[in-house]
């Protein structure tokens, strides 16, 4: 499981990799659902897991129909941005694994399915939004998760290769996005297992931040003890 190289620089994906924030949005799609008499089981709401925005309408349509999807989506949202305005719990061992990579000058991006205002207001309101060389959000690009386009797009942003760059991902589409762009995945599952199709890949899977951490101090020490 160890890595191979020192990595030139580490993407982050945001929820339910830096925040916990996929547990506040499946209680807030419960609530939003009780207020808007519909009926659906945690099934529906964790399958949106790792969706863009446009992919999560289209899933909650073929539930329960256009206009009700739109109605749920909007009540979840307000509910959700109040959570948010609030300040969303950080991940265990995230400040610790971003000291790790600021003590051996490691770049940092930010690369989420999130639209960018609602990104940067997590970020901010979380305390994490200084603590980035770059953030790149769902709406600055054409094609979401899982097409590559975010993490080739975050690799620009810092002027380093993709594929010497470690992606830190909890969610499938995230996990497929960051292969497809030729970089290496770490991922941290939060709600949702990785299936055996998604295990085929061989990426490495951990348990938690702490573990991601281990991973990359072990490599970023053998770089530095080789450089001298």
């Amino acid at each position: 499981m160890a890595l191979e190289f020192v990595p030139d620089a580490v993407l982050f994906d945001m929820d339910g990799l830096m925040l916990d924030s996929e547990q506040a949005m499946l209680e807030t799609w419960r609530e939003a659902a009780v207020a808007e008499n519909l009926a659906a089981g945690d099934e529906v709401w964790l399958a949106m897991v790792g969706m863009h925005d446009r992919a999560s309408l289209a899933h909650l349509s073929g539930h329960f129909g256009a206009e009700a999807a739109a109605r749920l989506r909007d009540a979840s949202y307000r509910l959700y941005d109040e959570r948010v305005a609030a300040g969303l719990p950080r991940k265990r061992g995230l400040l610790e694994l971003l000291d790790l990579l600021d003590a051996h000058r490691v770049p940092k991006a930010v690369a989420t399915s999130t639209q960018r205002p609602r990104a940067l207001a997590k970020l901010a309101a979380s305390g994490l939004i200084d603590r980035f060389d770059a953030i790149v959000a769902g709406s600055d690009v054409e094609h979401p998760k899982p097409a590559p386009d975010i993490y080739l797009l975050a690799a620009r942003e810092l002027g380093v290769d993709v594929r010497r760059c470690v992606v830190l991902e909890d969610s499938e589409p995230g996990v497929r996005a960051a292969l497809a762009a030729g970089a290496t995945p770490i991922q941290v599952p939060d709600l949702v297992a990785p299936g055996e199709e998604l295990r085929a890949f061989g990426h490495r899977i951990v348990a938690s931040l702490e573990q991601a951490h281990g991973l990359l101090e072990r490599a970023l020490a053998q770089g530095a003890a080789e450089a001298g």
